[in-house]
């Protein structure tokens, strides 16, 4: 088994390593999505839009459920598979940038998910603006050799054309929504209309043709709607669909509630992350309650909620009256990296740091990051710190021991200090100099975009649950971009969670032992 970035700087995919194979997978003409331009922030402007004047996902979200009910979706939106009781599924979360970062995800998926039974997306399939035409290299590409079906719950890009396009791959080829009636001139409808980014023309030949490259009848799903429920051997798989804001719809909410009862192992996945950055953020749910009171009631029988939005790995095993959820956020499938160093010391949901995992380490995504800098601001000799001197600063400022085993003493200098508080890099809870957590430095809100486009180690990650009877096992794989770890992916956390029997889950940072990547009887 292969070092992962907790063993050496090797494992983080540093050093002389040899780039993979990816770029072979990638079509000639890859368009860099570029977060500082204006005229993708300006297509991915809904967002910012229904927050000024009306969120209206929640009606076009009932309409489009509506519409797959008329066409002879279930009315419970479960979708009721016939796996053994002993079985594997991947989750990849906010992959579909286009470019580098998302397709050297792909040879390490593909070897980490053979025997898998299925694949969920988590969030965002498709930037910046969730455009039908952007299937083919953002999905259908990348993974027409994924030889298992797909499904997906949508992401708030997704949403900023109207989720015509998600609906389309992922819901049965659903045909577009008819126009709503013209609203009131000068009201905040209206101007909401006025400014709203509209759906582009598809270009059907394109869609066909992308399309044939994941034809094959086993790899074949339609979803009932944007929100969904999976019955997988012994665990039921919820997701919802949390749409431009983050927030949950009183229609969905119900359909939440009532597909939660019952005494089956839940897992649910959702769009925006419960706990993520040091912060609970429950999920409100239109006309009072939230998600997390659904996946807290003991009634319920969760075990897991796992979230995208945020791209970098991130576990939280939080107490709940004696048992263990374990709140996962995955959203390191292939978009640009969010940085890890400026979460600050954690202490929420009697969490501490002693339990809480992310990947990339702090460490590494500090030395990330001044990299990025120093080279964009033309101040790489202040900017730049090794991997040695980041890791030696964030243990500084957290209090606690460095991340990597055998990592050499470091003298912090006032210019290393200076640089880790020009990134934003955190500190421990309590401390009177510690900042605000959404309080971002003018670098790292100016620079973290595109952060992962330009050269190994992209710090890309994904995840593989093995299922059985009495617990799941579920492991966060890493994606460097570097051969290495595309031969060999390695993992960068593991947690054995059970499902009958006890309520505390085993955590290492090894997988428990298997038969290669498949999951033992």
């Amino acid at each position: 088994m292969s070092d992962s970035s907790r063993d050496t700087a090797e494992g983080a995919g540093r050093g002389t390593a040899e780039h993979g194979s990816y770029r072979r997978l990638m079509p000639r003409d890859v368009e860099k999505i570029s977060w500082l331009d204006p005229r993708t922030l300006w297509s991915a402007r809904n967002g910012v839009v229904a927050s000024w004047f009306g969120d209206p996902t929640g009606r076009t979200r009932s309409r489009w459920v509506a519409q797959r009910a008329a066409a002879g979706a279930r009315e419970d939106k479960v979708i009721r598979r016939d796996d053994p009781d002993c079985f594997s599924f991947m989750v990849l979360g906010d992959p579909g940038e286009g470019g580098e970062a998302q397709y050297a995800v792909v040879p390490g998926f593909l070897k980490a998910g053979q025997g898998s039974a299925f694949a969920v997306i988590a969030s965002d399939v498709i930037y910046p603006a969730g455009r039908t035409d952007d299937y083919g290299t953002k999905f259908f590409r990348p993974y027409q050799d994924y030889p298992a079906p797909i499904y997906a719950v949508p992401g708030n890009h997704d949403w900023y054309e109207g989720l015509g396009g998600f609906m389309r791959v992922f819901c049965g080829d659903a045909p577009p929504l008819a126009p709503e009636p013209a609203p009131r001139p000068l009201s905040r409808a209206w101007w909401r209309a006025l400014l709203w980014h509209r759906p582009s023309p598809t270009d059907e030949q394109r869609l066909a043709e992308a399309r044939a490259l994941r034809s094959r009848p086993e790899q074949q799903a339609a979803q009932p709607g944007p929100y969904w429920a999976i019955d997988a051997g012994p665990v039921r798989i919820i997701g919802i669909d949390t749409g431009l804001l983050g927030t949950v719809d009183a229609e969905q909410g119900a359909w939440l509630r009532e597909v939660s009862k019952g005494p089956r192992p839940k897992i649910l996945v959702t769009g925006s992350p419960l706990y993520v950055n040091g912060e609970h953020h429950p999920c409100a749910i239109e006309g009072g309650g939230t998600v997390d009171d659904v996946v807290r009631d003991p009634a319920h029988h969760y075990v897991a909620a796992i979230g995208g939005d945020v791209h970098n790995y991130q576990r939280y095993p939080v107490d709940v009256e004696g048992r263990t959820i374990q709140y996962v956020v995955s959203g390191g499938g292939g978009a640009f990296t969010h940085a890890t160093h400026t979460i600050p010391g954690v202490s929420v949901g009697n969490v501490t740091e002693e339990d809480f995992r992310c990947y990339p380490l702090r460490g590494d995504s500090l030395a990330f990051y001044s990299v990025l800098h120093g080279r964009r601001l033309r101040l790489r000799r202040f900017f730049t710190l090794t991997g040695a001197e980041a890791t030696a600063v964030v243990a500084e400022r957290l209090g606690i021991p460095p991340t990597r085993s055998g990592t050499p003493p470091v003298r912090l200098t006032r210019r290393i200090r200076l640089v880790a508080s020009l990134l934003g890099t955190a500190r421990r809870p309590g401390d009177p100099s510690r900042p605000r957590l959404a309080v971002r430095t003018v670098c790292t809100g100016l620079f973290s975009s595109a952060s992962a486009t330009y050269r190994p180690p992209f710090f890309k990650s994904f995840l593989r649950l093995d299922v059985t009877p009495a617990a799941i096992s579920l492991r966060c794989f890493a994606a460097t971009g570097n051969r290495a770890q595309e031969l060999d992916p390695p993992v960068e956390d593991a947690v054995t969670i059970p499902l009958t029997g006890g309520s505390r889950a085993a955590e290492s940072g090894r997988p428990p032992a298997t038969d290669g990547f498949t999951v033992q009887a």
